[in-house]
């Protein structure tokens, strides 16, 4: 019985044994199994990380090209204003000169925002002022001509009375003609 009992405790160990290489075999698969699905996921975790980080230092570098731009865009609107204040100030003085330069031209007439508008209007007041000299000129041709004076006095028409003396001067004077 001894023996019985040794040979199975034998038989029992030896199965013990096979289960515990199965086990054991089974292990190392699940273990290269998760291995081998740790691999790619930790592949995918490091991109990931890498994916980050760039997404990161793209965002900085946007954040700073945005302020850099932005301050780029002040500076250029700053300037674009004060071109606009000098082109208005020198529009204003060509304005005046062209006025000074015209006095024969009434006021309301030059005015304009630019260069061209200002010499069209000076050159429309010049058409204009041509205009009126000519209508007057005509005017006083006209005019002259309906009352043309002769040249010299008149002459004298009557009875001197020069050698009448002064009774005869009253008659003469109070008679009708």
């Amino acid at each position: 019985m001894a023996e019985n009992e040794n040979q199975n405790d034998t038989e029992q160990l030896e199965a013990i044994k096979t289960q515990l290489e199965e086990a054991e075999a089974a292990r190392n698969e699940a273990n290269q199994a998760k291995a081998a699905l740790e691999r790619p996921t930790a592949d995918k975790d490091a991109r990931i990380a890498e994916l980050e980080g760039a997404l990161s230092e793209a965002k900085a570098q946007v954040q700073t090209l945005s302020e850099a731009k932005g301050k780029e865009l002040e500076a250029t609107t700053a300037e674009l204003a004060a071109a606009r204040e000098a082109r208005d100030q020198a529009m204003t003085k060509y304005l005046t000169m062209a006025k000074a330069l015209n006095p024969t031209i009434p006021d309301g007439i030059i005015g304009g925002d630019t260069i061209a508008e200002i010499d069209q209007s000076v050159d429309k007041g010049k058409a204009i002022v041509e205009a009126v000299k000519k209508a007057i000129l005509s005017e006083e041709k006209d005019l002259a001509a309906a009352t043309k004076v002769p040249a010299g006095a008149p002459t004298r028409s009557g009875i001197p009375t020069e050698g009448m003396s002064p009774k005869e001067k009253i008659a003469y004077a109070v008679q009708p003609k």
